[in-house]
C-alpha cells in the first residue's frame, strides 16, 4: 500500500527515545469484544488526576446506567457515573492498579437498559461554552493515562489561544491496541470528536498524529476526513516515525510542529492542545450520543494469557474476571501489569479494578521478565541519550539516591514524565523511575506545605 500519496511524515523527528519490540501481533488485528456484564463492580473516585470524587449515592441505593454516582471534588477532578444499573452495596477504600487505597463503589449488578442519561447536542450550532459543560458533566478525561480532567483542558486562558489541535494516535506503549483498533472502527466518530474539539477552541490547524507502524489506521483516519472535510481548516494526517515515547505530548508537539514547550512549561504556552484519539471518541459519545465515560476499551495481552484481546470493559470490573474471559492464565504466567511494560504498575495480585485510565492487563511468562540488582551508576551515558526531554538521568538518579532532592529540583526532576527510557537501556539496572518518582513526590508535598 502506497500511503504516501494522501499522509505527511512528521517534518521533524524526535532525536532521542528506544526502540522496545513493539509485541503488538498478540491483539493489533483482534477487533473489540464486549465482556458480560460481571456481577459486582468496584467503581473507583479517583479514576482522574486530582481531587477524588465525592459520593452522593448511600448504601441500599439502587441505580440506573450512566446515573452520577459522585460529583467532582474540586476545581481539578471529575464525576463519576454508574457503568451499569444495580445496588449500591458498599462504600469503602479499595486497591487501584497504581497499588493505593482510594474510595470506590461497589454496586452489585443487575441487567437493565442501557439508555443514554443525556440529551444528545446538536453540536454545530451549540456554544462552546455548552460543549464544555458536557464534557464536564460526562466525567471525561484524558485516556492517554494521566487522567486530567478533559473539560479544564479545554479551557486554556484567553491569553494563550491555541492554534494547532493534534490528534494523538501513536499509541507508542509496546503491547497496547486499543487506541489502534478504535481508530479503525470509529474512525468517523473519532474525526467528528476532533471537529467538536476544533469548535470549542476555534483552532485552524489540526494534524492527527499516527506512527507509521500503523498504515491501516492512517488510512480509516483519512478517509473519515474525506467523508466529512472541516470547512476553513488546515487538515493533515502525520506518519511519525516508530520510536518510544512518540506518543507523549510534548514529544509529539515537536514532531508535528518543531515547537519545543518550555522546562516546566505546557502545551498551550506554545499554542497547541494534544487529546488521546480515545479521549476525542468519549467526547463524541458525550456530545452525539449522550453517554458518560462508563466504558473504556482495555487491551489485555503478553504471552502468558491464553487469548489475547481488545475488550470494552465498564469501569469497576476486576482484573480476575478479564484474565477469566480471556482464556485463563498459561503455566508460565509470572507477572501481572496495569498498562504496557514502560509505564505499567506491576500489581500484586488481580484484585484491583479497571477505571477511566486503565489501558491494558499484560501477561508475561518468566522468558519476559528480569531479575536483577541494581549497580552503582558506571557512566556510560545511554540514559542521558535516551531521555525525551533532553535530562541527566544520571545525575538525578545519584542526587535522590544521596537524598539531595534540592540538587534534583535544580536540574529539573518535575519535567520528567517517568516514561522509563532511562531505566529501559539501563546496564546497571538502576531503579531510575522509582528515583525520580519519589523526587517529584517529595517536592510536590514540599510546595503544598
Amino acid at each position: 500500500m502506497n500511503l504516501e500519496s494522501f499522509f505527511m511524515k512528521a517534518p521533524f523527528s524526535l532525536k532521542s527515545g528506544i526502540h522496545p519490540d513493539d509485541n503488538k501481533a498478540f491483539s493489533a488485528a483482534l477487533p473489540v469484544r464486549e465482556i458480560p456484564l460481571p456481577k459486582r463492580l468496584t467503581v473507583s473516585l479517583s479514576m482522574h488526576l486530582g481531587a477524588p470524587a465525592k459520593p452522593i449515592v448511600t448504601i441500599g441505593n439502587m441505580v440506573a446506567y450512566g446515573q452520577r454516582i459522585a460529583d467532582a471534588g474540586g476545581f481539578i477532578s471529575s464525576p463519576v457515573h454508574a457503568p451499569a444499573a444495580g445496588k449500591i452495596v458498599a462504600i469503602d477504600n479499595a486497591v487501584t492498579p497504581l497499588g493505593r487505597m482510594a474510595p470506590a463503589i461497589v454496586i452489585e449488578t443487575e441487567p437493565g437498559d442501557n439508555n443514554a442519561p443525556f440529551h444528545p447536542i446538536d453540536w454545530p450550532t451549540a456554544k462552546p461554552a455548552d460543549l464544555i459543560a458536557r464534557v464536564a458533566e460526562a466525567g471525561v478525561v484524558g485516556m492517554g493515562g494521566a487522567g486530567f480532567p478533559t473539560n479544564v483542558k479545554l479551557s486554556p486562558p484567553s491569553e494563550k489561544p491555541i492554534d494547532t489541535l493534534i490528534l494523538n494516535g501513536a499509541e507508542c506503549e509496546p503491547y497496547l491496541t486499543g487506541d489502534h483498533r478504535m481508530m479503525l472502527e470509529h474512525a468517523s466518530a473519532i474525526w467528528t470528536g476532533c471537529r467538536i474539539i476544533r469548535k470549542i477552541l476555534n483552532t485552524k490547524t489540526i494534524r492527527i498524529a499516527i506512527e507509521d507502524n500503523k498504515p491501516d489506521a492512517i488510512a480509516a483516519m483519512q478517509a473519515a476526513i474525506d467523508a466529512a472535510p472541516e470547512s476553513g481548516a488546515d487538515v493533515q494526517v502525520v506518519a511519525l516515525r516508530t520510536c518510544y515515547p512518540q506518543g507523549a505530548e510534548k514529544q509529539q508537539i515537536y514532531s508535528v510542529t518543531g515547537r519545543k514547550v518550555p522546562a516546566g512549561g505546557l502545551p498551550m504556552d506554545v499554542g497547541c492542545l494534544v487529546e488521546n484519539v480515545s479521549t476525542t471518541l468519549a467526547i463524541f459519545n458525550a456530545v452525539v450520543r449522550g453517554l458518560p465515560l462508563t466504558h473504556r476499551v482495555i487491551t489485555v495481552s503478553g504471552d502468558a494469557v491464553a487469548t489475547p484481546s481488545n475488550l470494552l470493559v465498564p469501569n469497576g470490573t476486576p482484573f480476575a474476571e478479564l484474565i477469566d474471559f480471556c482464556g485463563g492464565a498459561k503455566p508460565d504466567f509470572c507477572k501481572l501489569v496495569s498498562g504496557g511494560p514502560m509505564m505499567g504498575f506491576a500489581q500484586a495480585d488481580a484484585t484491583a479494578t479497571t477505571g477511566k485510565t486503565t489501558s491494558g492487563l499484560l501477561l508475561l511468562s518468566a522468558s519476559r521478565t528480569r531479575l536483577f540488582t541494581s549497580q552503582a551508576c558506571i557512566s556510560c551515558g545511554r540514559c542521558v541519550d535516551a531521555c525525551p526531554m533532553s535530562l541527566m538521568p544520571t545525575e538525578l538518579s545519584q542526587c535522590i539516591e544521596a537524598n539531595d532532592i534540592a540538587a534534583a529540583e535544580a536540574l529539573n526532576v518535575l519535567d520528567c514524565f517517568e516514561c522509563g527510557s532511562c531505566a529501559f537501556v539501563c546496564p546497571a539496572h538502576r531503579p531510575m523511575v522509582q528515583h525520580m518518582r519519589r523526587a517529584k513526590a517529595v517536592i510536590l508535598a514540599n510546595r503544598k506545605k
